[in-house]
């Protein structure tokens, strides 16, 4: 008969076996795309899929030659720091004054707030592609950190909000008997207190914004335009070019992922510890 001891480790066994069976499924898609990006595009439509085949680098030149990545690439740092950065100074002050003034409107405004982000993009484009072109920010990247950081601020107001709530109000009472302004109250005693949340939220919303891709095949052309766009523009009327899109998309997610996995332990940190609650 299993012991109580046996019975844990074979849970801990199967529990970790199942753990790296869901890893590897979410990961051979990104392995499968690394896979392809270095064969030929007669082998990315070889059948059965070839996993031996003598690799290229051809379709990384093609790229550099056909388009200059990295001002695509330089586009896409500029408008997620830009947008998450101003949406963190857009967020701690609402959420601070949400978390310690509520009223008996404050959860329904959250929620209100929240809503937003199920309205489809495309039902609002037309208006917004209509005062973006009457302001003169179509293909800019400032027209898009406005845009990011519209669409994200609800999400990071939400998370502030969190983490705010978690921190005891007789903190901010005793800076205040101390003789703190408010802006004092939240530079010295919230922000330090809550740089892991913050922390969590910021990543967040790089990835968020790195990651857009509607507003800037909308809202951009060729100045402005970050890696979504260089990614959407290997397709053609001629047919999807495997090896090439893949290469591209490589190189598109190569540094948000190389980003993600230096700080995940910080983003799973921040998210355990509020936003989830």
């Amino acid at each position: 008969m299993m012991t109580l001891k046996q019975s844990r480790r074979l849970q801990s066994v199967l529990l970790g076996t199942l753990a790296w069976a869901i890893a590897l499924l979410l990961f051979f898609p990104i392995f499968w795309m690394l896979l392809t990006s270095f064969k030929t595009e007669i082998d990315a439509f070889a059948t059965p899929p070839q996993f031996i085949f003598t690799p290229t680098l051809e379709n990384y030149l093609h790229i550099q030659e056909r388009s200059d990545y990295f001002k695509f690439a330089w586009n896409s740092v500029t408008i997620s720091f830009g947008a998450t950065i101003i949406g963190l100074l857009l967020a701690v002050p609402a959420a601070y004054s949400m978390a310690f003034f509520e009223t008996r409107l404050t959860k329904q405004t959250l929620l209100w707030m929240l809503s937003t982000k199920m309205l489809p993009a495309v039902g609002v484009l037309m208006p917004i592609y209509l005062m973006a072109k009457s302001l003169g920010l179509l293909d800019t990247r400032l027209g898009l950190i406005i845009i990011y950081t519209l669409i994200n601020l609800p999400i990071m107001v939400w998370m502030v909000y969190t983490y705010f709530k978690d921190i005891p109000k007789d903190i901010l009472e005793a800076a205040r008997l101390d003789g703190a302004t408010t802006l004092q109250e939240i530079v010295r005693v919230l922000l330090p207190i809550s740089k892991g949340g913050l922390a969590s939220t910021a990543l967040l919303s790089l990835i968020l914004c790195w990651n857009e891709a509607f507003w800037s095949l909308n809202l951009t052309s060729s100045n402005a335009a970050p890696l979504t766009a260089l990614i959407a523009s290997y397709s053609s009327p001629e047919g999807l070019f495997w090896a090439k899109l893949s290469a591209v998309s490589t190189l598109a997610c190569a540094p948000i992922l190389l980003f993600g996995w230096i700080s995940q332990k910080q983003l799973v940190r921040g998210l355990s510890f509020g936003a989830v609650k």
